[in-house]
């Protein structure tokens, strides 16, 4: 439901730029709970990282991540996991290098005639 996923579980932080009008916001972080496939357990699930283009590779999306991993260990969660389009390689290129490996594989099949 909207209240399970709006709620102090499953918080959103919003990154704006210090000392300049907001417009809008630059970030969004959005974390939640999944359950480990493998042992079972819950684990952090970042449902939605974002920073806009003009902000990218300037650390943003690294501070997110690390924000979103020490939120993780507060909780006592073991891991924290995500989805990317295999197609986003700055985003793969990213998790990669912040420590995030593959562990499985979406498959989808188009049902169009």
């Amino acid at each position: 439901t909207v209240d399970r996923y709006l709620s102090t579980q499953t918080p959103i932080w919003w990154v704006e730029v210090i000392d300049k009008p907001v417009t809008s916001p630059i970030g969004c972080l959005w974390l939640g709970n999944a359950i480990d496939q493998v042992e079972g357990d819950q684990v952090t699930h970042i449902f939605l990282l974002y920073v806009s283009p003009p902000h990218r590779r300037l650390g943003i999306g690294s501070a997110l991540v690390t924000h979103a991993e020490n939120w993780a260990k507060a909780r006592g969660d073991r891991q924290i996991g995500l989805q990317v389009f295999v197609s986003n390689q700055p985003a793969l290129n990213l998790y990669h290098k912040l420590g995030f490996q593959s562990e499985s594989m979406l498959m989808v099949k188009s049902l169009r005639i």
